[in-house]
């Protein structure tokens, strides 16, 4: 097993670039017009005028400083970031004034359109620096070229499910961005001079998803280490399945129970959180001593988690292992984040589920149904390999696709395969309690799934692994991978499936092709 590679992506916000590369990068899509008072061609062809477009810069965060568990992280300070953004904006492009605003949502946003109708506005940068604030949507209605950009392990997953739906919508003046690197930015904020030769906004926008596209970093070697994954049949998988269960304590989205039970009879039974309390308070203290102890030593790292946390954790892994021997379940998936914000539960379960899934039963985050269901089938398929569920970011500056969480298992190869080294640290979004950091292999090839019994369908690609990525916004597990085949595609299937994804090492695919024939399901492959 090829060791973990560990390492920092650069700033997503970071300007080091001479102002000379800027202008070349940016001559292929976007060059047009000077540096300083440039001469406009209005769309009719008859009338020249000169005057700085006005662009509006639009952070869709919750405030300067956040207040809340969210992504990137609570007291996360935005300040210094929004003040890189302009500085890099005002310095490249000296022919455009950009006019900078905050919006948390909807009724934010129109405001802002309201006042920008005496402004003048050319058009619209908007950072997504949280992942669910709908301020895009907004801007988008003006019609103006709007360029959406990603704040990488901030605004991911607004980004990404809303970009879909853009596509799927046939948005026409919108384009995106993602990328750690702020010279690809800059070079989509040049297509906005596209104005002045009378573009439309279609065609400002379609300019800035070609510099997205060119800019995509180029593939590299896929060449993967040997990994053996025997998989089990489609009858003998499906034979094992109808033999599991799924705890769901504390809620479940999306409803698809029902279809889980008719197409795979795989029952799901809702447990409250009254049930899982008193089963954390029945745990036994002693044992709990004994199994904070152990992952004391266990751990490559530990930091800001005191060992009575992890002792709270360790009667939360009691507590999961009673519900599952009680209710004869092998799976349990735990409405974890509304449970801990919310007061209904008294630690985190994520150093249980690392257990529970290095032996090859199921722990799921969050009662995501459809991502626990996604666990027991290819668990069951590879013979106890783990699923990691994951909130992904792209970054087309690494071609990479980063799977983040705050739950990982640390044996990627099964139970009774190697061990990779993990640290424990707070969960990410409120600095609280105990989560996991995995750091997992390099070099492998590995299957990211999500199934949907209600649609019959199966969601597929493929990804080598490159390394670790420490930066400490986001999720604390981010496992880094190149996509196999087209990155593009990767941006349009969010808006049906949700940004959660479950990501197995090995290559499943005649395995998963083989059980969609079976069951008459249809396979989508999004890269």
């Amino acid at each position: 097993m090829r060791p973990p590679t560990i390492r920092t992506l650069p700033p997503a916000c970071h300007c080091c670039m001479s102002r000379r590369r800027f202008l070349a990068s940016c001559g292929s899509a976007c060059a047009a017009g000077t540096l300083t008072g440039a001469t406009v061609n209005v769309a009719q062809g008859s009338l020249l005028q000169e005057r700085r477009l006005k662009i509006r810069v639009v952070y869709s965060l919750h405030g300067p400083v956040q207040d809340r568990p969210d992504w990137p992280n609570i007291g996360f300070d935005f300040r210094p970031v929004m003040e890189k953004i302009e500085n890099a904006l005002r310095t490249s492009y000296p022919d455009m004034e950009f006019l900078p605003a905050m919006a948390d949502g909807p009724e934010a946003a129109k405001k802002l359109v309201e006042a920008d109708a005496s402004e003048g506005i050319d058009g619209y940068i908007v950072w997504q620096m949280n992942c669910w604030n709908r301020v895009i949507q907004t801007l988008v209605e003006t019609g103006k070229p709007c360029l959406y950009v990603d704040f990488l392990f901030a605004g991911s997953g607004g980004f990404l499910v809303y970009t879909a739906g853009f596509l799927r919508q046939g948005r026409q003046n919108v384009g995106a961005i993602c990328s750690s690197q702020m010279e690809d930015f800059l070079a989509a904020v040049g297509c906005f001079r596209k104005l002045r030769e009378g573009a439309s906004a279609a065609e400002v926008a379609a300019a800035m998803n070609k510099v997205r596209v060119e800019r995509t970093r180029p593939p590299g070697d896929l060449t993967c280490q040997e990994d053996p994954c025997p998989l089990l049949s489609p009858e003998e998988t499906l034979r094992r399945v109808r033999e599991s269960k799924i705890l769901a304590v504390g809620g479940g989205w999306p409803r698809i129970i029902e279809a889980l039970d008719k197409e795979l009879g795989l029952p799901v039974v809702h447990i409250p959180f009254e049930e899982l309390n008193q089963a954390y308070h029945q745990a036994e203290t002693d044992q709990a001593r004994e199994i904070a102890t152990a992952w004391q030593k266990a751990a490559s790292r530990i930091e800001d988690v005191s060992f009575e946390t992890l002792v709270d954790s360790a009667r939360m892994y009691l507590a999961e292992q009673a519900l599952l021997k009680r209710h004869g379940a092998n799976a349990i998936s735990i409405n974890c984040l509304g449970g801990f914000y919310g007061g209904h539960m008294q630690a985190y379960p994520c150093l249980g589920f690392h257990e529970l899934n290095n032996s090859g039963l199921i722990g799921g985050c969050e009662c995501d149904i459809r991502s626990a269901a996604t666990m027991v089938v290819f668990t069951i398929m590879t013979q106890g390999r783990p699923g990691f569920i994951s909130d992904p970011v792209l970054d087309i500056a690494r071609r990479e696709i980063i799977y983040a969480h705050c739950v990982a298992a640390s044996r990627v190869f099964g139970p009774t395969g190697p061990a990779n080294p993990f640290e424990i640290l707070t969960h990410s979004e409120d600095r609280k309690g105990a989560s996991v950091r995995s750091l997992m292999p390099e070099g492998y090839m590995t299957t990211t799934l999500e199934i949907a019994p209600e649609r019959k369908e199966i969601l597929l690609h493929f990804a080598k692994t490159t390394g670790n990525s420490l930066e400490d916004r986001a999720c604390r597990t981010k496992l880094c991978a190149e996509p196999v085949g087209d990155i593009e595609k990767l941006l349009t299937e969010w808006d049906r499936w949700g940004w959660h994804r479950v990501t197995f090492y090995g290559d499943l695919k005649e395995g998963v092709y083989a059980l969609a024939d079976r069951l008459g399901w249809k396979v989508t492959v999004e890269a």
